[in-house]
């Protein structure tokens, strides 16, 4: 089965036609590069030299989409031209096709042929003048380096240069690909922040007044809807309070993660308030000590929306809260009933507990949340260990 060369490129086209018109220009014109009367002419006259001109214009046609089949192609041609009378376009075209088989062949080649044509340069110098003892010999060497070493390391030259300048444009991609996927995780990471802060602020409020709406829509007594109203207003002011200073924290422009007014251990006091303003027996025993921000941060948030599942899910009963010190970290417990719950519920999304989950992630602590059994009966517990030594602030929101 016949072997199909690959199609010439249409610049390939034009080099091997006007690779073949010159050199048809100058055999018509009767300018030969070599007389007849040299010794190493073996076929003098005009029309040999014409069979290497047409193979070399052919082997033009391959210079890039077959350099390696176009050399090895040339080669013999170029030795038949140097055995006629030779036509300068010939050698022409063949330094050409040197030139293409490195810079567009494989790189093992672009890296042989000028070593191998390095050596045969040096070849064609030495053994002439080892033979003949005449200084002229040394121009074999010269004209053999210039017709193929010369081309060879050229090609090599600019292919090392393209291949560093295509290994800068990818080098240059990754890094901006790198930049757009921290971007990315930036953007994520601050959305989850957000969504926390968010979740936190409002999640308490909202709760208390869906269930305090809840039991005055299904109880017809005029004084619980009264407390209940009350309830609800003094939710929704502060619900509005925590929303606009998220706000303002999104809008703000300084690059402060945090605003200066965000929640420490000393509001717990107000946020146990609060619960029992909203229906929850809660006790309340913290050691006040001195931690860094994130963990403050991190142990009210832990604290309210644990009060807030309280709300919403616990049954009637006594809800503790503790915080204490213990082995360098902070230990945060809150325990509630557990079991079937008489009174109006609030719907939940377990958004809660994937966010109290992931601020004890960020501070490499331990978190835990699931029922147990007590003396008191069975409770829902939740407790965080948060580290306090080696804590950098600014790693959790």
């Amino acid at each position: 089965m016949a072997v199909r060369l690959p199609r010439p490129r249409r610049f390939d086209v034009h080099v091997a036609l006007g690779g073949l018109l010159g050199g048809l220009l100058l055999w018509g014109v009767g300018l030969a590069t070599r007389p007849h009367t040299e010794a190493y002419v073996l076929l003098p006259g005009r029309w040999p030299v014409l069979l290497p001109l047409v193979v070399m214009a052919g082997c033009e046609l391959l210079r890039r989409s077959a350099p390696r089949t176009a050399l090895l192609i040339g080669t013999p041609a170029i030795v038949l031209d140097t055995v006629t009378q030779g036509n300068l376009v010939t050698i022409l075209m063949y330094t050409d096709l040197m030139y293409a088989a490195v810079l567009y062949g494989p790189p093992a080649s672009a890296h042989r042929i000028p070593r191998i044509t390095g050596l045969l340069s040096v070849a064609a110098a030495v053994v002439p003048f080892a033979v003949w003892r005449e200084p002229e010999a040394l121009l074999i060497g010269v004209i053999t380096g210039l017709v193929s070493f010369g081309p060879a390391a050229t090609g090599l030259i600019v292919r090392t240069h393209r291949d560093a300048a295509e290994a800068a444009r990818l080098r240059a991609e990754q890094t901006a690909l790198l930049a757009e996927m921290d971007r990315t995780q930036a953007v994520t990471a601050e959305r989850a922040r957000m969504a926390r802060e968010l979740h936190d602020m409002v999640a308490n409020h909202l709760s208390a007044i869906a269930i305090h709406s809840t039991a005055a829509l299904s109880l017809d007594d005029p004084k619980t809807s009264q407390e209940a109203l009350v309830v609800i207003r003094e939710n929704s002011v502060e619900g509005l309070a925590e929303m606009r200073r998220l706000i303002g924290i999104l809008r703000d422009s300084s690059g402060d993660v945090e605003p200066s007014a965000a929640p420490t251990l000393d509001g717990l006091g107000a946020l146990v308030n609060g619960a029992r303003t909203n229906g929850l027996d809660v006790t309340l025993d913290a050691e006040r000590s001195d931690v860094p921000a994130p963990v403050e941060l991190a142990a009210y948030r832990i604290v309210q929306e644990s009060l807030t599942n309280a709300l919403k899910h616990a049954a009637p009963g006594r809800v503790t809260v503790s915080l204490a010190r213990r082995d360098g970290a902070l230990v945060v417990s809150v325990t509630s009933p557990y079991g079937d719950r008489d009174a109006p519920r609030a719907p939940g999304s377990g958004a809660g507990l994937v966010g109290m989950r992931e601020r004890v992630a960020l501070l490499d602590g331990t978190f835990e949340a699931a029922p147990e059994d007590s003396p008191e009966g069975k409770i829902w517990a939740v407790r965080a260990t948060l580290p306090v030594h080696d804590t950098v602030e600014g790693d959790t929101a």
